[in-house]
């Protein structure tokens, strides 16, 4: 359970960056702040994927 709630806080960091981003007009900030949603995202799939197969 802790790797999934670091995902999950990393992800609502990325929309928080994101969403910073915009309000700032800053290009860079906004596309990290996807890159991280994208990331933690993918870790997230991942753990639904070993969740899968460790359920008997």
């Amino acid at each position: 359970m802790n790797d999934e709630a670091k995902h999950k806080a990393e992800e609502l960091g990325g929309k928080v960056k994101e969403t910073a981003g915009k309000v700032t007009d800053n290009e860079r900030l906004e596309a990290e702040g996807r890159a991280e949603q994208t990331s933690a995202n993918l870790k997230q799939a991942g753990d639904n994927v070993k969740d899968a197969f460790t359920r008997d």
